[in-house]
């Protein structure tokens, strides 16, 4: 938990980045509906890391960014599946590292686990 309460942005981009590859795992979904449902992956743990970290801004931008990357690869370009969750885990990642300096959690006087 010590790790969620210093990194709250950078552990939730994770997930969100290991949620949208789990849904590339070929479950018979068109590359359209992988990309909607990795766009909306995108775009609602954006909104939590945003809700969970102060400024609210660089988190809110790395989920549009995410989910508009991820929305052009899928309905832009004729690519797989698997290319749109390697597109939205690239962009995750690349972005979380570029603004996890910009962000402190929202409550950074709270106790840590084990203290």
């Amino acid at each position: 938990m010590r790790t969620f309460m210093r990194e709250p942005a950078l552990v939730i981009n994770t997930v969100s980045a290991a949620l949208s590859l789990l849904v590339t795992f070929q479950f018979g979904l068109s590359t359209e509906q992988a990309g909607s449902i990795v766009a909306v992956v995108s775009a609602v743990f954006a909104a939590v890391a945003a809700a969970v970290t102060r400024p609210i801004a660089p988190n809110a931008f790395t989920g549009l960014v995410a989910a508009v990357a991820v929305l052009v690869a899928a309905f832009g370009f004729e690519v797989a599946p698997e290319t749109v969750g390697a597109v939205n885990g690239l962009v995750l990642a690349a972005l979380a590292l570029l603004s996890r300096g910009q962000v402190t959690p929202s409550k950074p006087d709270a106790p840590a686990a084990g203290a």
